[in-house]
């Protein structure tokens, strides 16, 4: 029994404290006054009553009744019912007497009062029965306000009284006295939470959703906070929550209503349950952590710091479906058009236990089979249990999933372990819902009938559980009548006769003295187990033919006891790849532990070896936490499998499989340990039983003995539980004892089998320091440091990081340090008694110490063994010139992550993991070797790259593959799109690793160019000395040193020829500072201020240097477009508007600019470097293009200058002291001119060539969506000032233009265009005035600047090659594509250069200046000149655009490829591969376009950074000049020559080829309008694509077939008969060598041909030219007149023929023609071609022995037709057709009726132009037919033909 009531307090308003602000309260009396001994007085019940604040009132209010939550300090809940309300305030009622004078006092009445305080009467109980509660204080206020002739001491006494059996469905009458009858209802169990219609209501207020939010929430320890309006509606809502985790327990911080003086506990660390008035929301809102529900407003917010996990699916979405079939069941019949009445829901007391219904389902499925992973560890004294985490979320297909792991890993799961763990307690609902009902929710889940039936009867028994009685007796409680609070003259509540009370009390006591207290046994049972864990997902595993691999992995097992060599060797491949399987790894150790006889099994050498393999591979993939168990399994093998070494001296298994860090993973050993426990304990109780000995256990046992196996350790431990208190006192002793001894025994065997596996052999290496990283420690569930250190009794030790301790980190130490922490742990937990822990304490070192000591032996046993045979070392082939830096170390190259040659998911040969050995010659870094799988056969696999190429080299530990243990690696990728990912083998020493990656730095950094592959390559000519300024510093800062020492130092500056300057020369020094921090946007132009020499005369020295220049690309560039001449003289026949100047041949005007400038001509050469210094590094605008039809420029800058820092610095270091202002303008003006002099250049151009394109096109090209879609794309124009923006001007689209009114348009442009268009940066708006410039107008771009073209190429990389093949299956290769964020930077591009490119079309000219003028700039002009003009698409032509626009105009080829030392630090940039990616998009959408393919292309982007040839070394002409390497000396014997590639193309362009696109056959005449949406982009298959037989082929196709290196032609077949057949593999093969296209291998055929015949081959260009002129001259004989009506040939009937005016549309790749076009050739297979094709498909399957055009004539009157005949020997027909494409005959000549076929004279309408040879008759029996040929000879041939065949007949 318990009591009703603890206490009653009657509290009060307190009037002597008012503070300041809020009142506080104060207990005015308090019954019993005494403590109860069981039960201490609640303190601080004074805030609770009044949450809000103790407040005056100025009206009566309502009496208010809530219910508060206290939580004492042993976590029991009181709940304390507060019945408040106000009465008149006396005392101030007498003071406001006083103070109200001049008032009139009616005698005799009192003054209605005007101030009221609030009181409240609380009862605190333990019991929660709230509506009791709220009767019986009500009816203390009942007496109280009406005035019942009761006396209140006694009801108060009553209530203290009154006693309450405890639960089990009794119910108890009572009455306080004062004609009330209540009944006081228990539930039947203790355990079900009762909630009445809270849960229902919490549901109404908030949602499904938000509640589930709320619930998962709580479950994964996160603060929930209610806020309402209703302190009644918190406590509901509190309760519902709560009850809703039913069976979990909510065991942290749980008040539903908190007062507002504590409201600093909401910043509390821990989770809770808490509820708030809404009055202080405006408080709670800056909590960052916790999530808030409105119950009002039916709202939750999350805050965005938390991440809240949700139910796994598919729970998620049965839990939901559930509760909609609860709470709306209208929803399933809303759509009915003839809907069921209205479906009453279940009144809200039965719809509360339906919803909770549904929840205990969710939690009877979410813990299902919890049982079997229970780890029974004690049974005596007390049940000791363990939960398996990791087992249960493994077999639940969980691990993954972060809900449920922190749900098990929360603390409302260990009381629920603890609780419900024992096997012998008394049941519930929960109980047998989830060992018995699990497998029908799971079948019925898909059927909502059978669902909601389950929700009902769940929810009878829970409706059961609070009302077991349905009938219930009549309850009576007096309440107070209506209105009463209102009335005026109420005396205050009384005060209590505290003694009367407490009389009362007493004697009611004495009473019940004697009655016999109803103790209720509570009923045990046995805990029904139900089945084990299933996966949650039905899922369907894909076993890949399990059965088979188990088979390979017994066979092989088999092959190795029974020492056959061989079959082992074919087998132990598959079997390691089996045992990738768990299957596979738990047959294995079944397997293995059949041939251990009593626990040992000696092998000899090489099946020691074997297993040892097969273990490490089964480790492996160990660590994962569901697969403890299968390294459990191997943990005994590893001591009983061992090898004889030497007399005495015995190698077990487990020195060689250490490497795992399962061994140092703690959770795994107290996971392996408290299993074995189980198990021990298990058979200690079978056995008693089974001997029958002990008397105690003589019960009746009906049970055989195999029975007993079955038994399971819970079914025992229930048993003896059961028998436990029937038991004496020493038999109990005796059990706890052999318990206790039973548990320590394990705990030294774990100790040794600890020590056996975490010290290694090799005791200099500290292993367990290295396997178990601080990442290690966790991979737990839960931390186990601290875990281990809280349980922890024996001296606690330090928790530093991993174990490392700060004095000594020796291995002895660690080990013993571990082992002691996990024995305190376990032991700890596992009730072990001190003794035993000191004494294992005290034991453990020594057995390490002893180990050591052993081990020492069989280490240096082991290192005399003989090695295994490894397979030999294969010397690679090197190229010319190539030398061997250091030889090669043995490694095992390890995948890169890219699947094939892996043999991954598409099949094909596993090529990798592959043996051999890491070169690094001169050139390259290479490997060399064989695969791994002996079944691959013997290929070799070659992986290499440019040593010059590689942009990341990182040290890597890595799990070997073979030996199955971790090795030193390393890791090296290559901008070239390779990975080299290597595992050193034992016998490679980390010094002569170290020695390795010095070299190749040294080599990946050179000195100096000089001693780059490019120049160094096989020359042994004597070192030339470096340029005078490198001797202090070799690598080359360009005098960084200091800044210019005045002129003196400018002019004896050397440049390349050691020429002096004369002293007037002054240059201008680019200064770099190059600290590795700098990046290139910090560069500093320094100019010196002396003015070059004015008179264009040239001086002697420098003639040779500009002989030399007129030699370059730009020049004859620059003559090829028409760009002005050079001479300075005046005597010019027509006026030029440009010219060439000359003044930057000494690179004194700009560094990085070409030698010769095109300028406008009236600038003077004397005001350029006054220009120059307005723009970034002197780049100042040149002319580099000129479009031949629409007479515009293309003109290219740097940036312009901020008036910044950079401005003030140079003015400074002018010699010149004119002050700066004047220095500033003057050079601005200089500026402005320069344009002006530019614009009317321009616009003179224009008008001079008469054709203003505008007039001859009146709708204009430029597609208006162009502007549109970049606005939106990029924001490319977003320009500030005043004008309708650029676009709409350009496409002449005013705002309310109408298109189809093409005049109004037109007229529009010629207002609006602008003559030069600037394309620059947002930034530069501000400096760019544009009230000079009417006729020109800003274009503001936005572009990627470096850093983002450096971090897209990272993600790049990491896509193509991952190094590691992703664990995430949600990162696919195009995922990571995507997130590279490459397409959209190419798209940009692209896209500006349409742009311009169409600017330039449509008559206006452009500047582009952005950045430094070096990297998109150079991208941008180069594509548009690509796009426009065909020259540059052309082999010739675009080594002039690459060698103008990238290499003269100065692209920092070294620095962006961080191919010297002191541009180490800035990363890989690959501007110039994104260009040529950009031409790899335009080629493959005009094919036909270029003369090139792309193999050219991959080419370029492996060359341009393999350092093999000089070309791209460097950064701009001047530093090649510098170095002597921008011309080749004719005279110089020792110059270094160095190989160009431009030259080595073309030698392998003439020899065969390669590089030739066969559908060369250019037709565009206007520019190509590539479509540049991200989704026409293309993958680049540069990027993926890998030659494993021989490296990548850019290098091997440079060399003349003699030079390649012998073996591979061995393996490509040559040996056998050449009709031998090849696999060719994607990843392995050149497929472009084994299977080249059509034509080459035709060319190489009559290549080999000729030989056989001994006539010198003919260059095959020429015989491309004779096959391609023939094509084309063919057709013309053949059909001379052929309307162009007749079929357009092949390609443009493929493709739809489209309109080349629109940008926005075009079909992909279609390089298409208009209809109609003259019969020249068109995707380089002419209209010929049709007929070439038409011969392999068959025309009714008919024979044709000849055929062609000829004219007929029809019947009498009717004109010639050409009509294509076919002459058919088989049918003996002549068949026509409209056409030769045609297939259906339009009729036919039976040859039999064919009388004789004459030549005839020309008559007429013949055909004009035809020879008068050309006619021919042919009689039948019928008619004459008339015919007429091509020409006399064609005639004749027809003739002949069918005479033969006549004559044949």
């Amino acid at each position: 029994m318990a009591r009703l009531a603890d206490y009653f307090i009657v509290v009060g308003y307190d009037h002597e404290k008012p503070g300041s602000g809020a009142g506080l309260g104060k207990i005015i009396q308090r019954f019993p006054q005494k403590d109860w001994a069981d039960t201490p007085f609640p303190q601080g019940i004074e805030l609770f009553c009044q949450p809000s604040g103790w407040q005056l009132s100025r009206e009566r209010k309502q009496p208010t009744f809530f219910v508060v939550v206290l939580t004492d300090i042993d976590s029991d809940r009181h709940y304390c019912s507060c019945l408040t309300f106000y009465e008149a305030e006396i005392n101030l009622q007498g003071t406001k007497k006083e103070e109200i004078e001049g008032e009139v006092e009616v005698s005799g009445l009192i003054q209605p009062a005007e101030v009221f305080a609030p009181k409240s009467l609380v009862l605190v109980s333990r019991l929660d029965y709230p509506e009791i509660f709220r009767a019986c204080l009500g009816l203390i206020y009942t007496v109280y306000v009406d005035s019942l002739n009761v006396s209140l001491e006694s009801l108060i006494a009553n209530l203290c009284a009154c006693l309450v059996p405890a639960a089990g469905g009794s119910q108890k009458l009572f009455s306080l006295g004062a004609g009330d009858r209540q009944l006081i209802q228990t539930p039947l169990h203790d355990s079900l939470p009762v909630t009445g219609t809270s849960v229902a209501l919490l549901f109404q207020q908030l949602g499904i959703q938000n509640v589930l939010s709320l619930f998962c929430a709580v479950l994964t320890e996160n603060k929930v906070l209610f806020h309402s309006a209703s302190f009644q509606r918190l406590s509901d809502a509190c309760r519902a929550l709560e009850s809703l985790m039913f069976p979990l327990k909510y065991s942290y911080p749980y008040i539903p209503i908190l007062p507002a003086q504590l409201l600093e506990v909401l910043s509390s660390p821990t989770p809770f349950i808490i509820g708030v008035h809404s009055v202080f929301k405006t408080d709670i809102h800056e909590l960052l952590d916790v999530i808030i529900a409105d119950l009002d407003g039916g709202t939750i917010k999350i805050p965005e710091c938390i991440h809240l996990s949700s139910l796994p699916e598919p729970l998620l979405h049965q839990t939901q479906a559930a509760l909609s079939l609860v709470l709306h069941p209208d929803l399933e019949v809303a759509d009915h058009a003839f809907p069921p009445p209205r479906t009453a829901l279940s009144h809200s007391k039965m719809l509360d236990k339906e919803v909770r219904a549904v929840f205990l389902r969710l939690f009877a499925q979410l813990f299902q089979g919890y049982r079997s992973c229970l780890q029974l560890i004690r049974i005596h004294a007390e049940p000791v249990i363990h939960f398996h985490k990791t087992a249960f979320l493994g077999q639940r297909g969980l691990v993954e999933n972060d809900f449920l792991t922190k749900v098990l890993n929360g603390m409302a799961f260990a009381g629920f372990v603890s609780e419900r763990g024992p096997p012998y307690r008394s049941c519930d609902l929960f109980d047998e819902l989830v060992a018995f009902e699990v497998e029908r929710i799971k079948v019925e889940e898909n059927n909502p009938l059978k669902v909601i039936k389950h929700v009902r009867e769940l929810a009878e028994q829970l409706f059961k559980n609070e009302n077991p009685n349905p009938h219930m007796a009549f309850l009576k409680v007096p309440r107070p009548t209506e209105g009463s609070h209102l009335r005026v003259h109420i005396l205050p509540f009384p005060k209590i006769n505290e003694t009367r009370v407490q009389e009362l009390v007493e004697e009611h006591f004495a009473k019940n003295q004697n009655a016999p207290p109803a103790s209720r046994v509570e009923k045990k049972c046995v805990v029904p187990a139900g089945p084990p864990v299933v996966s949650i997902m039905d899922k369907v595993t894909t076993v890949f033919n399990s059965a088979q691999r188990l088979e390979v992995v017994r066979n092989c097992i088999s092959f190795i006891f029974e020492n056959k060599t061989l079959e082992t060797e074919k087998t132990l491949p598959a079997a390691l790849r089996a045992l990738k399987g768990k299957a596979a790894r738990q047959c294995l150790t079944d397997e293995l532990g059949l041939h251990v006889q009593q626990n040992r099994a000696i092998l000899d050498h090489q099946q020691f070896d074997y297993i040892i393999r097969m273990m490490n591979c089964t480790l492996q993939d160990c660590s994962s936490l569901e697969e403890y168990n299968i390294a459990a399994a191997l943990l005994p093998l590893t001591s009983a499998f061992y090898r004889k070494l030497a007399p005495g001296v015995s190698q077990f298994a487990y020195t060689c499989v250490q490497d795992h860090p399962i061994w140092a993973n703690q959770q795994f050993w107290e996971t392996t340990f408290y299993n074995a426990v189980q198990e021990q304990v298990r058979s200690l109780y079978l056995s008693a039983k089974e001997d029958n000995h002990a008397p105690y256990l003589k019960q009746k046992d009906k049970f055989s003995d195999d029975q007993y196996q079955e038994k399971t350790a819970m079914d025992l431990a229930a048993e003896q539980l059961r028998l436990w208190p029937t038991l004496s006192k020493s038999t109990q002793q005796e059990l706890v004892q052999r318990e206790e001894s039973t548990v320590f025994s394990q705990a030294i065997h774990f100790a040794n089998l600890m020590v056996n596996l975490l010290v290694p052999l090799d005791t200099s290496k500290n292993k367990l320091l290295r396997t178990s990283a601080p990442g290690d420690w966790e991979s737990g569930s839960n931390s186990i440091v601290t875990n281990s250190i809280a349980g922890s009794v024996a001296e606690s030790y330090d928790t530093e990081s991993g174990f490392e301790d700060s004095e000594n980190n020796d291995i002895a130490n660690s080990v013993v340090r571990f082992i002691t922490r996990f024995i305190d742990k376990v032991c700890t937990e596992s009730g072990v008694t001190q003794d035993h822990i000191k004494s294992l304490h005290c034991m453990i070192p020594g057995i390490v110490a002893m180990h050591i000591e052993t081990l020492e032996a069989v280490h240096r046993e082991s290192r005399r063994l003989p090695p295994i045979q490894k397979p030999k070392i294969l010397r690679p082939a090197l190229l010319p010139g190539e030398e061997i830096v250091c030889e090669g170390l043995r490694v095992l190259l390890d995948p890169d992550g890219r699947e094939e040659a892996t043999g991954g998911l598409l099949g094909g040969p596993q090529l990798l993991p592959a043996e051999g050995a890491l070169f690094l010659t001169t050139y390259r870094i290479l490997f060399r070797g064989t695969p791994h799988d002996q079944l691959v056969g013997e290929q070799t696999v070659v992986r290499s790259f440019p040593i010059a190429s590689i942009t990341k080299e990182k040290k890597i530990t890595m799990q070997n593959q073979l030996q199955q243990n971790m090795q030193d690696g390393l890791q090296i990728t290559s901008a070239s799109f390779q990975l080299i990912k290597v595992a050193f083998d034992e016998e490679v020493s980390p010094e002569v690793v170290e020695i390795f990656k010095k070299q190749l730095m040294k080599f990946r950094y050179p000195q100096s160019i000089f001693t780059t592959f490019a120049f160094a390559a096989g020359q042994t000519t004597p070192q030339i000395i470096l340029p005078k300024q490198k001797e202090k510093n070799t690598s080359f800062r360009t005098f960084s040193k200091t800044i210019v020492k005045g002129a003196k130092r400018a002019g004896k500056m050397t440049i390349g020829r050691q020429y002096l300057l004369k002293k007037r020369t002054g240059t201008i020094v680019e200064e770099r500072v190059n600290r590795p921090g700098w990046n290139e946007e910090d560069d500093i132009s320094v100019s010196d201020e002396s003015e070059l020499p004015t008179s264009t005369t040239l001086k002697a020295s420098e003639k040779s240097t500009m002989e030399q220049l007129v030699e370059k690309a730009c020049f004859r560039d620059y003559q090829r477009l028409g760009l002005g001449t050079i001479s300075g003289s005046s005597s010019r026949s027509k006026p030029e508007y440009f010219r060439i100047t000359a003044s930057n041949r000494m690179y004194s005007l700009c560094r990085s600019y070409p030698g010769l400038l095109v300028v406008p001509h009236a600038v003077q050469d004397s005001s350029l470097p006054r220009v120059a210094r307005c723009y970034r590094h002197n780049r100042l605008p040149v002319v580099c293009w000129k479009n031949s039809r629409s007479s515009t420029l293309l003109l290219r800058s740097g940036g312009f200058h901020g008036k910044g820092v950079v401005g003030l610095f140079k003015s400074q270091n002018s010699p010149q002291s004119a002050p700066t202002s004047s220095l500033e303008s003057s050079s601005s003006i200089e500026q402005e001119k320069y344009l002006q002099a530019l614009l009317s250049a321009v616009s003179v151009y224009q008008k001079l060539s008469g054709n203003n394109t505008l007039t001859v096109r009146p709708a204009l090209a430029l597609s208006p969506g162009v502007w549109a879609s970049l606005r939106s794309s990029t924001r490319l124009i977003s320009s500030p000032t005043s004008f309708v923006d650029v676009g709409a001007r350009l496409a002449g689209k005013d705002h309310s233009a109408s298109f189809n009114n093409s005049t109004y348009l037109q007229n529009q442009l010629l207002k609006r265009q602008a003559a030069l268009y600037i394309f620059g940066e947002k930034s530069q708006l501000r400096n760019f005035k544009l009230e000079f410039a009417l006729n020109c107008e800003f274009v503001p771009v936005e572009f990627h600047d470096i850093r983002q073209v450096k971090a897209s190429f990272k993600k790049l990389m990491r896509a193509c090659v991952p190094s590691t093949i992703p664990t995430d299956s949600e990162v696919t290769f195009l995922k990571a594509l995507e997130d590279s964020e490459w397409f959209p930077q190419l798209h940009r591009i692209m896209q500006l250069a349409v742009v311009v490119s169409e600017v330039l079309e449509n008559g206006s000219s452009a500047l582009v200046c952005l950045e430094e003028g070096w990297d998109i700039t150079a991208q941008v002009t180069s594509l548009v000149q690509l796009l426009s003009d065909p020259f540059y698409r052309t082999l010739e032509g675009f080594r002039m655009l690459v060698e103008k626009e990238w290499l003269s105009f100065g692209h920092k080829f070294s620095q962006r490829s961080s191919l010297t030392l002191n541009c180490q630090g800035s990363g890989f940039t690959p501007v110039f591969l994104q260009f040529l990616d950009c031409v790899h998009q335009v080629h493959i959408q005009y094919p036909t376009e270029f003369e090139f393919n792309l193999y050219y292309l991959k080419f370029l982007a492996f060359h341009y950074v393999s350092n093999r040839f000089k070309t791209f070394l460097l950064d701009s002409d001047y530093e090649r000049l510098e170095h002597g390497t921008l011309f080749d000396d004719k005279g110089d014997k020792h110059a270094k020559k160095g190989i160009c590639i431009w030259e080595c193309i073309d030698r392998m362009h003439k020899r065969s080829p390669i590089f030739f696109n066969y559908l060369y056959s250019p037709v565009e005449i206007e520019a190509l309008k590539p479509n540049v949406n991200v989704s026409s982009l293309k993958k680049w298959d540069y990027y993926v694509e890998e030659t494993l037989s021989t490296g990548p082929s850019y290098d091997w196709m440079m060399l003349t077939p003699k030079q390649l290196p012998s073996e591979d032609s061995e393996l490509a077949g040559d040996t056998g008969p050449q009709s031998q057949r090849r696999t060719v593999w994607p990843c392995y093969d050149d497929v472009s060598c084994c299977q080249p296209d059509a034509l080459t291998s035709l060319f190489s055929e009559i290549e080999r041909l000729e030989h056989k015949l001994n006539q010198t081959p003919e260059k095959w260009q020429q015989l491309w030219e004779r096959v391609t002129v023939d094509l084309k001259e063919e057709p013309r004989a053949d059909r001379p007149q052929r309307p162009p009506s007749g079929s357009p040939g092949i390609v443009s009937t493929n493709l739809p023929s489209y309109q080349k005016r629109s940008l926005l549309h075009l079909p992909d790749s279609s390089p298409g023609q208009e209809q109609g076009a003259s019969p020249a050739p068109s995707n380089g297979v002419d209209r010929r071609a049709a007929t070439l094709y038409s011969q392999y498909t068959s025309k009714n399957d008919e024979n044709r022995s000849f055929e062609g055009t000829l004219y007929k004539r029809g019947a009498l009157l009717k004109g010639w037709k050409p009509r294509w005949f076919v002459l058919d020997i088989t049918k003996h027909q002549l068949r026509y057709y409209d056409s030769g494409e045609d297939t259906s005959c339009k009729g036919h000549i039976d040859l039999a009726e064919v009388e004789m076929v004459v030549p005839a004279g020309p008559s007429m309408g013949a055909p004009k132009h035809t020879s008068d040879k050309a006619f021919f008759d042919l009689k039948t029996s019928k008619r004459v037919y008339n015919f007429c040929a091509q020409d006399g000879q064609s005639a004749q041939q027809w003739i002949d033909r069918i005479q033969s065949c006549i004559s044949d007949a």
